[in-house]
């Protein structure tokens, strides 16, 4: 078994509440694999969690940003686009390790059960600014515009919290 970190949306915990299960968009995650304890061979198993958590974090911002182009769901209550970064922690069977698309990606098969998973992180109030302009800048920043990723640095300085699977349905009736 292996913790995986699982970008998500606001949208996708919505639907790991009312469904028991979400599925990882594309079968991505991202895990301590032995390539990335191989790229930080001084890191700690934290240290190296907080990369790959960091990673799955930047890919939220990509599905956030694909998902407030065209999809009323990703907003709250009052019609207002839900702009902040989630990912989901689950310890999962069958990963499998995707060096070809970098050191922390993993491919996952099938739905990942609400049981399987063990916490949730999610962006707070004060980051929204900042995830708002960095989904704006997220294609440039994977281009390499030094500008974009400056401003994706402003968004990834704030710190996702972190929930435990029993406050998911009470964090999600808040957004």
């Amino acid at each position: 078994m292996l913790r995986v970190y699982v970008p998500a949306t606001v949208r996708m915990l919505r639907g790991l509440v009312a469904e028991g299960e979400f599925t990882a968009v594309n079968g991505l995650a991202f895990a301590i694999t032995p390539m990335l304890r191989e790229a930080y061979s001084s890191g700690t198993d934290e240290e190296l969690a907080e990369v790959a958590m960091a990673e799955a974090a930047r890919a939220s911002l990509r599905l956030l940003a694909a998902e407030l182009a065209d999809d009323a769901d990703a907003h709250d209550r009052d019609g207002n686009p839900v702009r902040r970064r989630a990912v989901v922690a689950a310890d999962l069977d069958n990963v499998r390790a995707r060096p070809d698309l970098d050191d922390a990606v993993v491919r996952i098969s099938g739905p990942i059960p609400l049981a399987r998973v063990g916490s949730v992180h999610v962006d707070l109030a004060e980051a929204e600014e900042a995830v708002t302009r960095a989904v704006e800048v997220i294609d440039a920043a994977d281009l390499g515009d030094p500008d974009a990723e400056f401003v994706l640095g402003d968004a990834e300085d704030h710190q996702l919290a972190w929930y435990a699977t029993q406050e998911l349905p009470f964090l999600i009736e808040l957004l």
